[in-house]
């Protein structure tokens, strides 16, 4: 497989050699001509110099060959739009870091539906393991042909969550209100902007998308 790193900051340059060591393809882009120097001598993966953010520097990164886009900048905004630009030229996965998680419900509107936030994922692995819990428990239990799927709420949307219409084998699970986990009752209203999260059978996923558009789910 094929990954592109756009920021050779400390998750890429420590991803990029597990993958390489995993033999697969890696190709980072970084702007600073230093930093290129500097790890070409340790890692043997293709460098591209030049601004990850711009289409005709991600066009020589191959979209169509490559499996995934990291985009791992130290600027939030900075790693959206390349996501973007990604996204529009092809790229099969595109994966977008940020550090403000207010910059999370955006990704989501814009359909960036692998949105990682490392300081807070670090923060809960760490907090599950001091209070004994098994952090990769969820993941173990969505089998078969479940999925989860996250979208959220417009104006025009807002309402009875019954009113959601949501497709036969799927069920809400939770809610998320100004970053505040609650887990909504028959009757309760949804407002706009509330992230809703559901559980559904793989089938309905498309038609999720096509009602909210691509957002986060999980095969």
């Amino acid at each position: 497989m094929r990954a592109v790193f756009i920021g050779a900051g400390a998750i890429a340059v420590v991803t990029a050699r597990i993958l390489l060591k995993r033999g697969h393809e890696v190709v980072i882009i970084e702007r600073d001509k230093a930093r290129i120097d500097a790890f070409s001598e340790e890692l043997d993966c293709g460098f591209i110099h030049g601004d990850g953010g711009k289409p005709a520097i991600l066009r020589e990164a191959d979209p169509e060959q490559t499996d995934f886009l990291f985009c791992l900048t130290g600027n939030d905004q900075s790693n959206i739009i390349a996501s973007l630009v990604g996204r529009s030229l092809g790229f099969k996965r595109v994966v977008t870091r940020i550090e403000d998680p207010e910059f999370e419900h955006i990704c989501i509107e814009l359909g960036l539906k692998d949105t990682i936030v490392p300081n807070r994922t670090i923060g809960r692995h760490l907090a599950d393991m001091f209070a004994g819990y098994d952090p990769l428990e969820l993941s173990a239990m969505i089998k078969d042909e479940a999925r989860v799927f996250s979208f959220v709420v417009k104006e025009e949307q807002a309402g009875p969550i019954d009113a959601l219409d949501l497709p036969k084998d799927c069920r809400v699970i939770c809610c998320y209100r100004d970053g505040k986990f609650t887990l909504p009752e028959p009757g309760d209203e949804l407002r706009a902007d509330d992230e809703v999260v559901v559980i559904t059978h793989s089938r309905n996923v498309p038609d999720l998308e096509e009602r909210w558009g691509p957002r986060k789910h999980r095969s």
